[in-house]
């Protein structure tokens, strides 16, 4: 298992525009869920995103975690105004 420091690490590697539009991310384990909490914050805009675990494995390997993937781009989509 790996640690929730390692876990943002890789998202933000996979995902460099998080860093880039200045998104505040935190990474955090919910036992209960058994799946990893990705809470990103910019503004007035927040977005919690559950990873479960062989998704956060993927991500942990290198692969794209396409549900969050999904979600960043959503995000960055309110904090821009243009809605879907």
């Amino acid at each position: 298992m790996y640690q929730r420091e390692e876990l943002c690490a890789k998202i933000t590697e996979i995902y460099p525009e998080i860093g880039q539009c200045g998104i505040d991310i935190d990474v955090t384990f919910d036992a209960e869920k058994n799946a990893w909490v990705v809470d990103l914050i910019k503004d007035s805009h927040e977005l919690k995103h559950f990873l479960d675990i062989p998704q956060a494995d993927d991500c942990m390997d290198g692969h794209q975690c396409v549900s969050l993937g999904l979600e960043i781009a959503q995000l960055r989509k309110n904090i821009e105004g243009k809605q879907f």
